[in-house]
C-alpha cells in the first residue's frame, strides 16, 4: 500500500499483491514458448467478457477497471521476481528470456473498455486489449481476477439495493466471513459501488473513503452481570455541564414505561441495563444498542428506551437499535410501535424515528419476504450472503484471442456458447423512444457506427432466424480508450462517481429486465456484416467429416 498512500482516497490501488507474478504458471511458460518460437513481434487482440449473467438475473455491473489500469501502470518484473522465476522454470530456459521479461512493460498495450459501473451483458467484451502477443498474454490471469470478483460483488450489491428500495440503508458487515483480507477489502469497496451506504471495515474506510459504521457485539452486553459492574454511573449534561447520575435516571424511566411496553421490570436483565449505561456514557452521541442478547420484548427494548430517555434528559439523542435474531418483521414493528408511544408520552417527536437496524444472515429473499410483511427496518447490515456471493460464487469472465497479426481468430466448440466472435469489434447500446435501452449491438471495427433514426438490422450471433430491425432514438458508443502509449489516457472516476454511474446505468433498463423473479433477457446482437464474418470463418475452420 505504501507506494499509493498519497493518492486520493477512492482511487488507491488495493494492495501490493497485484503484480505480474499474480498469475498462472502457464502464462509464463507460454510466454517463453512464444519467445522461443520467434513471436516477439507478433501482435494480438484479446477480448475479456462473460457468458452468463449471475444470480439468475439478466444484468451485470462492470467493476474492477480502475484496478486493471493501475496494474498496467505498475507492470514490471522486479529482480526478486526474476530470481524466483529462474528457480521455478526449467534450467534449459535461456538467460536472454529473463532479460526480455526484465525489460517488459505495458508501454505498447492499448486497452479499450466500457465505463466502470455500467450495466453490461453476456458476450459483449468488457475490455479489449491489443498489443505485443507475449505482453497481452501475460495480462490474462491478473485482469480476470481483478474483474471477475469485482463485477460479481458490485452486481450482488446492486441487486440488494434494488430489493431494499431507495429509503432503506444498506451496510456491509462481511469482513469476518469474507475470503481472506483481500476478499474482505474488495467486498467493502465493490458493495459500496453497487449501492451500499457504508461498511464495518475500518481499513476500507481509510483506503477508499467509504463511510464506516458499527455498534457493539453481544459480548459487550454479556460482559456485565449487573449494575455493580459499573465503574462509572454519571454523565455530564451536554449543555449545562452538570454531572448527573445516568443510572438513577434510567431506573426511573424503566419503572415508568414498563407497563406501556407490556414488560415486567423483574424480567429485564440488569446486566444488559448496566452494559447499555456503560456504552451510553462512553458514546452518548453515538448510542446505537444491540437489544436481542436476552429477549427483545422483555428486556432489550425496555432497557434501551430507559437509557435513551435518560440520555435525552442530559441533552443527547440516541441513534437506535440493532436486532440480530428472531422474527425481524415482527420485532421491528413492535419496536417502532414502542418508540411511537414513548414519543407521544414524553413529547419527543424524534424518538418515533429512531433507527432500527436488522442483521442476521440476510439475503435477497429475506428482504423480499420482510417487504411483504411490512417491516419497519431502516437499515440492513448484511454480511455472509453478500460478500461470499453465496447464490453464485463466480462470474466466469474469460479472456480470448480474437486476432493475431491482423488476422481474425475463432475458437470453435460443440457448445455454441463457447464459440468466440472473431476480430476487433465495437459495441453500441441502442435506445428506444421511451429512453430505455433496447439492445446492445456488436459490429466489426471497420463498420460505420449505427445512426439515430436509421434502420439497423440486428442479428443473433448464432441463430439465423433470430433477427430484427431497430430504429434507435439514441446510440451510445460503449468503448473508450483507457490505456495507450504507456499511460492512463481517460481520467479515472472517484468511487462516488462510479457508485452514481451504477444507479444511472441501471435506470436505463426496463423494470422487467431487473426484476427478481423470471426477468426478461436483454438482447445482445451482432450486425449483419459481423454475423456473416463469424459464420464464414466458422466454415473455414470447422473440419469436414467423412461418412463411411
Amino acid at each position: 500500500m505504501s507506494a499509493d498512500m498519497d493518492m486520493p482516497r477512492g482511487q488507491m490501488r488495493q494492495n501490493s499483491v497485484v503484480q505480474p507474478l499474480l498469475t498462472d504458471l502457464y502464462q509464463i511458460t507460454m510466454a517463453f514458448a512464444y519467445w522461443k518460437s520467434g513471436k516477439v513481434l507478433d501482435r494480438a487482440v484479446f477480448d475479456l467478457y462473460f457468458r452468463k449473467n449471475p444470480f439468475q438475473g439478466e444484468f451485470t455491473i462492470f467493476a474492477g477497471l480502475g484496478e486493471c489500469l493501475k496494474f498496467l501502470e505498475n507492470f514490471y518484473y522486479s529482480d526478486s521476481d526474476i530470481e524466483y522465476l529462474k528457480s521455478t522454470l526449467p534450467a534449459s530456459v535461456e538467460p536472454e528470456f529473463y532479460e526480455y521479461l526484465r525489460n517488459l512493460t505495458a508501454q505498447d498495450v492499448t486497452l479499450y473498455a466500457i465505463e466502470e459501473g455500467s450495466v453490461v451483458f453476456p458476450r459483449v467484451p468488457l475490455i479489449r486489449v491489443q498489443g505485443p502477443l507475449i505482453m497481452v498474454q501475460l495480462l490474462e490471469t491478473t485482469l480476470l481476477t481483478l474483474v471477475n470478483y469485482a463485477s460479481l460483488m458490485a452486481t450482488n450489491a446492486a441487486r440488494y439495493r434494488m430489493v431494499a428500495g431507495k429509503n432503506v440503508s444498506l451496510l456491509e458487515f462481511g469482513l469476518r466471513r469474507a475470503q481472506g483480507p483481500d476478499g474482505g477489502l474488495s467486498a467493502s469497496k465493490y458493495s459500496y459501488i453497487g449501492g451500499f451506504d457504508g461498511t464495518s471495515n475500518v481499513l476500507a474506510g481509510k483506503l477508499f473513503g467509504i463511510p464506516v459504521k458499527g455498534t457493539h457485539a453481544h459480548a459487550y452486553i454479556t460482559s456485565f452481570t449487573g449494575v455493580e459492574d459499573l465503574q462509572n454511573k454519571t454523565l455530564v449534561h451536554k449543555e449545562t455541564g452538570i454531572t448527573c447520575d445516568l443510572l438513577a435516571l434510567a431506573y426511573t424511566y424503566r419503572d415508568s414505561i414498563a407497563s406501556e411496553l407490556g414488560a415486567l421490570v423483574s424480567e429485564a436483565s440488569d446486566g444488559e441495563l448496566a452494559a447499555l449505561i456503560s456504552f451510553a456514557i462512553a458514546l452518548p452521541e453515538g448510542f446505537m444498542a444491540l437489544v436481542d442478547t436476552y429477549d427483545v420484548k422483555r428486556s432489550g427494548l425496555l432497557n434501551f428506551c430507559a437509557v435513551a430517555l435518560a440520555l435525552s434528559d442530559l441533552g443527547y439523542q440516541a441513534i437506535g437499535i440493532r436486532i440480530d435474531s428472531g422474527d425481524l418483521a415482527y420485532l421491528s414493528m413492535t419496536a417502532r410501535e414502542v418508540f411511537e408511544k414513548i414519543a407521544v408520552k414524553y413529547n419527543l417527536p424524534w424518538f418515533a424515528k429512531l433507527t432500527i437496524v436488522a442483521s442476521n444472515d440476510i439475503n435477497e429473499e429475506t428482504i423480499l419476504s420482510l417487504n411483504e410483511q411490512g417491516h419497519k427496518i431502516d437499515c440492513f447490515g448484511i454480511g455472509t450472503h453478500l460478500v461470499t456471493c453465496q447464490k453464485q460464487p463466480a462470474l466466469g469472465c474469460v479472456y480470448k484471442m480474437v486476432e493475431i497479426n491482423d488476422q481474425p481468430r475463432i475458437k470453435l466448440s460443440q457448445d455454441v456458447g463457447k464459440v468466440t466472435m472473431p476480430g476487433k469489434k465495437n459495441a453500441y447500446r441502442l435506445y428506444g423512444a421511451d429512453g430505455h435501452a433496447l439492445i446492445d449491438l456488436l459490429q466489426r471495427s471497420i463498420e460505420d457506427p449505427p445512426q439515430v433514426g436509421n434502420k439497423v438490422l440486428c442479428r443473433h450471433p448464432f441463430q439465423e432466424s433470430k433477427r430484427a430491425y431497430v430504429i434507435p432514438t439514441r446510440v451510445e458508443s460503449l468503448y473508450k480508450v483507457y490505456w495507450e502509449n504507456g499511460k492512463i489516457c481517460t481520467p479515472l472516476p472517484t468511487l462516488e462517481e462510479t457508485k452514481n454511474r451504477v444507479q444511472v446505468s441501471l435506470r436505463t433498463l426496463r423494470n422487467d429486465h431487473k426484476r427478481n423473479l423470471n426477468p426478461t433477457p436483454y438482447k445482445v446482437a451482432v450486425s449483419d456484416d459481423l454475423y456473416n464474418f463469424i459464420h464464414d470463418l466458422w466454415l473455414q475452420n470447422a473440419p469436414i467429416g467423412e461418412l463411411s
